[in-house]
């Protein structure tokens, strides 16, 4: 029984009310540790507001279809506070990483897909944390608007959802109420931003310091390992991306490269660009830095050898191609990364 102004029950329906609704999906093919870590965040930055003898900010929820979801695997299982149906309204969806095949798996929740288009139409924030944003791509809520996800699943997405403006060189994006990570520890930076959109810079700080992570990092640039992106059917394509990786270390050009194809250089470009979203030229650069990037790792020879051995001869053309591509010099990313003693 509901109690007058004042009594036990309107107090706390009052205090409940001030917070952001935090709702974070229970999915079958989540990750575990996308949902442990989304529910840790805003429930540690609510202790931290309390210790400075301030209100919490957030009241967090984990949502499920059923209880308990046993995740994919069969190792853990969530057991939801709530079920979806019974949640009418909230003020922030959470999508957690998802594992499996995308594209079924995203397609699979039809349930969920409806219930956040639903909680969008009524106002609320959704963000997608790394491969969550197959399942936000499906609501159709994306189309048109920037999204990134882990870059090893850019090419699937891109082929998938080509009205979404993947943009896989992001950690994050924010359009509209619709946000976005890239993957694995990169949804961190996506937890601090919504954590300082809705308390402060200084508790964003406080809770990067706290959980270790660099809450300035805005690229996965640096982390990208091109595969080549063979996930098409223009066996010419193929072909042309075949002689590019065995070639890499020689000057290639384009036109050369259309000769041997048989093709004019126009219709080359046309069908790579359909095919793997990049211009030859793109291909080109990003198959020589690929190379160079492993090398680097291995540190034993200097960046001058390393640019002769990819096919480069101006050491200003390399170091800007190798920035545009891994948002890094080649010389700090050689520091970051390489497996041993380096020269110069």
């Amino acid at each position: 029984m509901r109690q007058s102004v004042g009594g036990h029950c309107d107090t706390y329906c009052t205090y409940i009310c001030r917070m952001l609704s935090i709702s974070i999906l229970a999915l079958e093919n989540a990750t575990a540790a996308s949902v442990a870590d989304a529910c840790y965040v805003f429930t540690k930055v609510n202790e931290f507001l309390e210790r400075s003898g301030r209100r919490p900010a957030f009241h967090v929820q984990l949502l499920g279809q059923t209880t308990p979801v046993r995740l994919k695997g069969g190792l853990f299982s969530l057991h939801p506070d709530l079920l979806l149906n019974n949640v009418h309204k909230t003020d922030l969806v959470i999508i957690p990483a998802l594992s499996g095949d995308m594209i079924s798996v995203a397609f699979q929740q039809q349930a969920y897909i409806s219930w956040i288009i639903r909680q969008y139409q009524m106002g609320a924030a959704v963000a997608a944390l790394d491969t969550g944003a197959f399942l936000l791509a499906h609501t159709g809520l994306l189309n048109g608007k920037p999204c990134t996800t882990h870059w090893s699943y850019a090419q699937l997405f891109r082929n998938s959802f080509p009205a979404v403006k993947l943009l896989d060189e992001k950690i994050m994006t924010a359009h509209q109420g619709l946000y976005s990570s890239a993957g694995n520890n990169a949804y961190w930076n996506l937890l601090l931003f919504l954590v300082e959109k809705h308390t402060d810079r200084n508790m964003a700080v406080l809770a990067a310091k706290y959980f270790l992570t660099d809450l300035a990092r805005n690229s996965q640039l640096p982390y990208h390992m091109f595969n080549g992106l063979k996930e098409h059917t223009d066996e010419t394509v193929k072909k042309a991306q075949h002689y590019i990786e065995s070639h890499y270390h020689e000057k290639v050009t384009v036109d050369e490269l259309a000769h041997k194809l048989r093709l004019s250089r126009r219709t080359l470009e046309r069908r790579f660009r359909k095919a793997i979203y990049h211009t030859v030229v793109e291909y080109i650069q990003r198959v020589k830095i690929e190379a160079a990037k492993k090398q680097l790792e291995n540190g034993r020879k200097s960046i001058a050898e390393i640019m002769h051995d990819v096919g480069y001869t101006d050491i200003q053309a390399f170091r800007d191609v190798f920035r545009k591509m891994t948002d890094m010099t080649p010389l700090a990313y050689r520091d970051h990364y390489m497996k041993g003693d380096s020269i110069l």
